[in-house]
């Protein structure tokens, strides 16, 4: 007997007929001779929903109260799959988060898993039960409901088969697997049948939506197989695990990420600790910086800092250096909202020279102006408008892939 944890996304577990369809899986799993724990996301748009109302009330909710309403989404789910799980003659029970013992850090909105306590959970599978358990939600040292931030379902489903010594992690998306490129903007996008934790890491990292980063990283770290599978359509996935075979393939996958903002800091003195003094600011913010550029220092005794922030810390990111600007110089400091990261990944790439100028040499050929780039051992990623990110993914996908 094998111990399998699934992981439903919103979108699987929408409406009635998708949420019997789940249920037929865990059940169909479940026969086969397997103890199973699910773990699901709200339903469909109920997140955007719940946003939505919280907006009609305040433009400027708690994180608290935030997470206190969004943590009802997935308690949603959880209790309607059970109802049909037991409905088809399944034993099953619904855990929240803290039931099945997340508890996390004092973060709201975005909380990281401290301890995983998973006593109930197992007290629940050997009662002979399928555990449905919320995901993407956890309890704080002050009893309070946190969140895990976008893709936290996932996260919860790796770290419960990580606890659990779970023999496989199946994540159910409304996709057949892992693609080279979005299948829905690229026609000619192909299914990899592997994939390596890095290489997934890289692409979940920059933009990829099929797996959450977080979860791929705790799947790299506990050595958990992953399974990324279609909840409609019942083929074989893409099997994300610590080697894969990467011969016969340069890279692995072409990602588009619009989440990106670009702030630019002129003339910051060209003296040591001044970088520091910037970041150390953003760090205190709880800020994520990923791309750097820096200008070499010019006659005046200055140089130039861009960056790049997620799309929604980038106010918050400029009105603190906008606060602190006499630190810097006094520079002119501005943000660019109108950009996305374009990225490839492959760890073929190590071995193999020209990468960078065919994917340079695809961009070009579309008029395509680079802003930043940003490399790595197994990627390479660049800057550009955001009204040409579409062009230049599927400039790129036909330049390596086709």
């Amino acid at each position: 007997m094998a111990l399998i944890v699934q992981k439903f996304g919103g979108t699987s577990v929408k409406d009635r007929g998708r949420i019997f369809n789940v249920a037929r899986i865990v059940m169909n799993t479940r026969n086969a001779g397997n103890d199973v724990v699910v773990v699901v996301s709200a339903q469909g748009d109920t997140t955007d929903d719940l946003i939505a109302k919280a907006a009609e009330i305040t433009s400027d909710p708690s994180h608290r109260e935030m997470d206190m309403l969004l943590a009802t989404g997935e308690q949603i789910s959880i209790a309607l799959l059970t109802m049909a799980l037991q409905e088809l003659g399944v034993s099953a029970i619904s855990l929240t988060g803290w039931q099945a013992g997340f508890s996390t850090d004092r973060s709201y909105s975005k909380a990281r898993i401290k301890r995983l306590d998973t006593e109930r959970v197992e007290s629940e599978l050997a009662r002979n039960r399928v555990v449905v358990v919320a995901g993407f939600q956890g309890l704080n040292r002050s009893d309070d409901i946190t969140t895990l931030g976008r893709g936290g379902s996932d996260t919860s489903a790796v770290a419960l088969a990580a606890a659990l010594h779970a023999d496989r992690c199946q994540i159910y998306t409304d996709v057949e697997g892992v693609y080279t490129a979005d299948p829905r903007k690229i026609p000619k996008a192909t299914k990899l049948k592997e994939i390596t934790f890095d290489e997934m890491l890289e692409l979940a990292s920059l933009g990829a939506q099929v797996l959450n980063n977080r979860s791929v990283e705790l799947a790299k770290k506990y050595n958990v197989e992953l399974e990324v599978i279609s909840s409609i359509n019942p083929v074989p996935g893409t099997i994300v695990k610590e080697e894969a075979n990467v011969e016969g393939m340069l890279i692995k996958g072409v990602a588009k990420d619009n989440d990106v903002a670009v702030i630019s800091i002129k003339n910051v003195p060209d003296v040591p600790g001044m970088s520091f003094k910037v970041f150390s600011l953003l760090a205190q913010k709880n800020i994520n910086v990923d791309i750097i550029l820096q200008s070499s220092g010019n006659e005046a005794g200055t140089k130039d800092l861009s960056f790049t922030v997620p799309l929604g810390d980038a106010e918050g990111a400029a009105s603190a250096l906008k606060a602190a600007a006499s630190r810097f110089g006094g520079g002119e400091i501005s943000v660019d909202k109108h950009s996305a990261k374009v990225s490839i990944v492959g760890a073929g790439m190590q071995s193999h020279s020209g990468v960078a100028s065919t994917m340079f040499e695809a961009l070009f050929n579309q008029n395509i102006n680079i802003k930043m780039i940003s490399t790595s051992e197994i990627k390479i990623s660049v800057i550009i408008d955001e009204q040409e990110a579409d062009k230049a993914v599927a400039a790129i996908h036909d330049a390596f892939i086709n």
